[in-house]
Formats: structure tokens, C-alpha cells, sequence
């Protein structure tokens, strides 16, 4: 592959709890590539049961990459991921190793693609100021602040990711633009690739109901426990991943202010919000998904994935334009 031949690539997206990984492992081990996480979590090390992480066990021999990439106590922007997002795609060209771009981190999956836009720099005394608010109110200040100056962003980032918040609200009042109309605006996209976006969307009652399910799992599943290990071994509260669905309610458990019950039927709730915000942002933003009904873990959404690739691969190796 040379010149401006484009080689090929699949990302699979949907809301979260919607079989994404399990269709990307079935993918990957059919057409002998390789898988590359966004999902914003799961870049952290040690925060496994709460981000449904694949284990290696279930992994099937294919290299993952950007799983378990950074320490939860260093901060990880999206403008790093999409840089070593895109160092991993080209070595995988080099190699020509197909890639699938699996995760539900919408803005994640954006910045690899279509780059990040240039807004205004930091501004260390407005973030002061913005976090001084925050303690003074109650919780979700923030979020509820970006929501008046932005409703795009704030359906798109979740009211817990507190450094994606304070970013939003600094370019909007800095800019004195919204950073959704940032979004809308060119950046530097993905070179060298044609990628093909496959979604998957269950009906949403079914997908509420394994959202519910899922939640249990995890707790059942060894969720306080592997908080109660990153809390020994160091792992600060304060770090950005304690603040991610499951974590955050488990640590409302663990300090006492809920009981098991309500930590999980937090986590649900919160999750089947966070569910709908995840379509709103995919539909808004990624235009080009080839949606389908279904579980990824269906054989019906395999054999269907499967043929949207065959058909992908199929176009071959051409110049031109990016066909996503």
C-alpha cells in the first residue's frame, strides 16, 4: 500500500452494554485483525470489572490495543488518545493488519478520525474559579452549567467526567462559541484510511434490561472488591476512571452513603442515561453508521457485520477520496 491508496478499517459503535466487544472479537478472529480500544475507561489500568473489559482469556489470541494503555492516576486527554490512536493504526498499515476500532466513547472514536479542533488554550484561573463553584454547590453543578451554555455537549459528556466539563465550559465562555459548534468544524482527519462504521442499536427495552442485569453482574461479580484493591494499592478516589459508571456508585457504597441495593440501582439508572446520550452523540455526529437492530452477540448481528465487511474488504486497495 503506497501512494494515497487507503487501506481499510471497521469501527463498531452503540450504546453501551450492547454487545460491541463481543462483536469485535468475532470480527477480528474472522478477518485476522487486530482490535483498538475507545472507550475512555478502558485505557486504565486495573479498572476491569466496571468497563466490562474483555479479559484476556476471552480475547481469542488477537492483540488489543490501548487496553490497559495508562495508570489511573494519570490524566489522559482525548488529544493524547487520538495521537496514540493514530500512531497504532499506522504501525498496523505498515503491517497491513486490518483494525477494529471498538468502544463507546463517542468523542474518543471523533478525534481519531476527524481530529481534534483548535480551540482557545487553558485557562488555569477560570478553572479555579469553576471548581471553587463546584464545592460550593451541589453535586452536578457543572454538568447543569454546561447544559445552559451548550445542550449538544452536555447530552454528549457525562455528568461525572468532570475534566471533559470543565474543557467544555472553558471554550465555550473563552471561544464565546459552544464547543459542539467546535466539534462540527474540520480538523486534521485520520490519513491513509477508508472506515466503515457499523452500529448496534437493540431494541431499547431489551437493552435496558441487560443494562439492569449487567450492573448486577458486576457487583456480584467482584466490582467492590476491585475497588477496595485500587484503594489499598493507592489509587486515588479523586482519580478521573473512581468517576466512571459503577465506580463512582461503588464508592457511594463503600463510604456508607448507600446500601448495596441502591449503589446498583444507581449504576442502572445512570447507565441507561448515559445509553441514550451515547445514540444522541453517534447519530449527531458520525454520520455514515450502518445501524442494526441488534445484540452483538447475536449470531444474526455477526453474520450481518461479517458481510458488511466482506463487502468493505471487497472494494479493494484504491486512490481517491475517504469513503467513510
Amino acid at each position: 500500500m503506497s501512494g494515497s491508496c487507503l487501506a481499510p478499517a471497521i469501527a463498531i459503535v452503540g450504546p453501551t452494554a450492547s454487545g460491541k466487544s463481543a462483536l469485535a472479537v468475532r470480527i477480528s478472529e474472522r478477518f485476522d485483525a487486530e482490535i483498538v480500544n475507545v472507550d475512555s475507561v478502558q485505557v486504565y489500568r486495573g479498572f476491569d470489572i466496571g468497563t466490562a473489559k474483555t479479559p484476556p482469556d476471552a480475547r481469542r489470541g488477537i492483540p488489543h490495543h490501548l487496553i490497559d494503555h495508562v495508570e489511573p492516576q494519570r490524566p489522559y486527554s482525548a488529544g493524547e488518545f487520538a495521537r496514540d490512536a493514530r500512531a497504532v493504526l499506522q504501525r498496523l498499515r505498515q503491517r497491513q493488519k486490518l483494525p477494529v476500532l471498538v468502544g463507546g466513547t463517542g468523542f474518543y472514536l471523533d478525534a481519531a478520525l476527524n481530529g481534534l479542533f483548535p480551540g482557545p488554550g487553558r485557562d488555569a484561573d477560570l478553572r479555579r474559579r469553576l471548581q471553587e463553584s463546584a464545592a460550593k454547590s451541589r453535586a452536578g453543578h457543572l454538568w447543569r452549567m454546561l447544559a445552559r451554555l451548550d445542550p449538544l455537549a452536555a447530552r454528549a459528556i457525562h455528568p461525572n467526567d468532570s475534566p471533559k466539563i470543565v474543557r467544555a465550559i472553558e471554550v465555550s465562555l473563552l471561544g464565546k462559541r459552544p464547543i459542539s459548534d467546535l466539534w462540527r468544524e474540520a480538523g486534521e482527519r485520520l490519513e491513509g484510511y477508508r472506515v466503515l462504521l457499523l452500529g448496534l442499536n437493540p431494541p431499547r427495552e431489551a437493552l435496558y434490561a441487560r443494562i439492569g442485569e449487567r450492573a448486577r453482574t458486576m457487583f456480584a461479580g467482584g466490582l467492590v472488591e476491585e475497588v477496595r484493591g485500587l484503594l489499598q494499592s493507592g489509587v486515588s478516589e479523586q482519580c478521573w476512571p473512581f468517576r466512571a459508571l459503577g465506580y463512582a456508585q461503588c464508592l457511594q457504597y463503600l463510604g456508607g452513603k448507600s446500601n448495596l441495593d441502591e449503589a446498583i440501582a444507581a449504576t442502572a439508572m445512570h447507565t441507561r442515561r448515559y445509553a441514550k446520550r451515547q445514540l444522541t452523540w453517534l447519530r449527531g455526529k458520525q454520520p455514515g453508521i450502518r445501524w442494526l437492530g441488534d445484540f452483538g452477540d447475536s449470531e444474526q448481528a455477526f453474520e450481518w457485520a461479517a458481510g458488511e465487511c466482506t463487502s468493505w474488504l471487497e472494494i479493494g486497495c484504491h486512490a481517491g477520496p475517504d469513503t467513510q
